[in-house]
């Protein structure tokens, strides 16, 4: 067995998290408010003094792409409004620290340790074993490590009992991982729960610096950021230019660098990096007790888990009651022993799950326990990174992925929407109104990539004129929201998560169809290894941006000079310069779909 590729990453450490700054989140809400004022008056403009009377069908659908695109920045802001000071507290000791009605409260905690694997490399699940077991807590605690095996493989029992860990296995894949965590909490019972992919790899420091949440009883479960830890880094501009045309060219590339900040050749181009998502996105969402469970690196208190599911179950039942005194019976009044009989048939008919049987499983479960009002679970994203985890390593692995993240969310929206469930407050369904919103965003990104090439190709405008009015309602909405995301999320940069966001509009589309067709969003495992080869047939849609775009600055310009067209200097150099924007927000995919494994790395086994 060749040394895996990611052998080479162990000695990288993960960012801190970004500083709380209150003068800086004050600037923050000053420059979104100015934004948004700003905003509502280009868009107002835009439908009231800008359409194009002689095109309507463009000019109407370009000004509902931006209106939509506002709404989602609404939602954004709302969800970037306010940030929280960086807090570690500390560990407790005890099980009456984080259970003040436990009936053995000077006993030590327990903590289940899950890692739920299906088809990995059982020796890359061994890694995260051996982390666990090095789990490092201040006071006796009782961890108990279990490997959760739906592939039923005795390569993966042999290294769970090399290591002296719980394997536990079932027959069936019903309910994929959400039926792999059901099957486990029925054969454990520490009082809280870490999730763990087959991937993931605790720190020392995973128990210690989160259990202390916990002191409060309300506290449901902690998210943990996820950071992977085998991302290309690139190397520093002034490094590749002295490499290659020695050491004046570097000092050139550290003099550009000096002035527009650190350049990197080289880095992702899937921008899989997930801090801007858990260090601003998340963490943000702690004050409005919206910040949802994302899986892995998550720990859970078991009663919380448990009392959701035995209330989503008792929900089911009565409803699966009703339904059946209403189709069999068709009666006002039932005999009592007939609806205990009815009751009684529900109750072996329907299933005690608690994660939800969902391809979002955790987002969805995230849901039923803030909506549980009664019980007034409460959630939390912790600042710290606990876990290291590895990165989808090809374009294919990348399209599983998102492709699970927009079907799952967009499934939700559909089928149970949020924003109608009782129990969320208003500052609750706004936060996941804001995270299935921005699924939706594949609609209108379409409409903002091939704008450009619509007017170059046809000479046809959006806008009644590319005049100085135009430019006077547009850009200084342009400079202020780019202002306003700069100071933001200040400390991370945002134009590559804007790239991809844009770029990845056809699995966005991919899976609004498929969810509004009534088809099953599947459960396919994320591959964890690197496969070589080309994947241009994963990004012909970005190809044809691209192409689409440089032909029709080409067809524009000679048009321009030589051809009687619609075409003026302003409206070319305009859209030409948005087409370039697109086409660079479209290169990164593309390059990811023509990266080939480093030769320098060690191979995959």
């Amino acid at each position: 067995m060749s040394i895996p590729y990611y052998s080479a990453f162990e000695d990288r450490r993960p960012p801190e998290p970004l500083p709380y700054n209150p003068l800086r989140e004050a600037l923050w809400q000053f420059l979104a408010v100015v934004t948004l004022v700003i905003g509502g008056w280009y868009i107002a403009w835009r439908w009231s003094s800008s359409l194009n009377p002689d095109a309507l069908w463009f000019a109407a659908l370009l000004a509902l792409a931006e209106t939509l695109a506002y709404l989602g920045l609404i939602l954004f802001v709302a969800n970037l409004w306010r940030d929280q000071p960086v807090t570690c507290p500390d560990a407790p000791a005890t099980r009456g620290e984080v259970d003040p009605a436990s009936p053995d409260p000077s006993l030590p905690i327990t903590v289940d340790v899950f890692f739920a694997t299906y088809d990995e490399d059982p020796e890359l699940v061994r890694l995260g074993l051996i982390d666990a077991k090095a789990i490092a807590y201040p006071h006796p605690i009782d961890i108990r490590i279990h490997v959760l095996d739906d592939g039923r493989r005795p390569a993966m029992a042999e290294v769970a009992r090399q290591e002296g860990v719980s394997y536990i296995t079932r027959a069936t894949n019903e309910g994929f991982k959400a039926g792999n965590l059901r099957n486990a909490m029925e054969q454990t019972s520490g009082d809280f729960l870490l999730i763990c992919d087959a991937d993931t790899r605790p720190f020392p420091t995973c128990l210690a610096r989160t259990l202390g949440h916990f002191r409060d009883p309300s506290l449901a479960w902690v998210q943990t950021p996820q950071w992977f830890y085998d991302l290309p880094e690139g190397r520093r501009l002034s490094q590749v230019l002295q490499a290659r045309w020695g050491a004046r060219a570097g000092r050139a590339g550290r003099a550009v660098e000096r002035i527009v900040g650190e350049c990197r050749i080289g880095r992702d181009p899937l921008a899989n990096d997930p801090q801007m998502f858990y260090d601003v996105i998340q963490r943000r969402r702690n004050h409005a007790n919206a910040a949802f469970c994302c899986g892995a690196g998550s720990i859970h208190r078991r009663e919380a888990v448990m009392e959701a599911a035995l209330r989503a179950f008792g929900a089911k039942v009565e409803r699966r009651v009703i339904e059946e005194i209403t189709l069999e019976t068709r009666e006002r009044g039932v005999a009592p022993d007939l609806l205990d009989a009815i009751r009684t048939q529900a109750v072996g008919t329907e299933i005690l799950s608690p994660y939800r049987f969902h391809v979002s499983e955790d987002i969805y479960t995230s849901i039923v326990l803030h909506a549980d009002r009664d019980r007034g679970w409460t959630s939390l994203l912790h600042p710290f990174v606990e876990t290291r985890m590895l990165s989808p390593q090809d374009l294919i692995g990348w399209t599983i992925q998102r492709f699970k993240y927009a079907g799952g969310s967009l499934d939700i929206l559909v089928n149970d929407n949020p924003l109608f469930r009782r129990g969320l407050t208003l500052r609750q369904r706004l936060m996941y109104g804001a995270t299935f919103y921005s699924y939706l965003g594949a609609l209108w990104n379409v409409v903002f990539l091939f704008a450009p090439t619509a007017y170059l190709f046809t000479g046809i405008s959006p806008v009644a004129a590319y005049s100085s009015q135009f430019f006077l309602h547009v850009v200084p909405f342009i400079l202020s929201l780019e202002l306003a995301m700069m100071v933001g999320t200040w400390g991370i940069a945002g134009q590559s998560a804007k790239a991809s966001y844009l770029a990845s509009f056809p699995i966005g589309l991919s899976a609004l169809w498929t969810v509004l067709r009534g088809r099953r969003i599947a459960f396919r495992v994320t591959p964890k290894g690197r496969q070589a080869g080309r994947f241009l047939h994963l990004v012909r849609p970005q190809i044809a941006v691209v192409a689409l775009t440089v032909a029709g600055v080409a067809w524009a310009t000679l048009a321009l000079w030589a051809l009687d067209t619609g075409h003026t200097a302003t409206g070319v150099v305009t859209n030409a310069l948005w087409g370039l924007n697109n086409c660079i927000a479209m290169s990164g995919i593309i390059r990811a779909a023509l990266r080939q494994p480093d030769p320098s790395t060690p191979e995959e086994p």
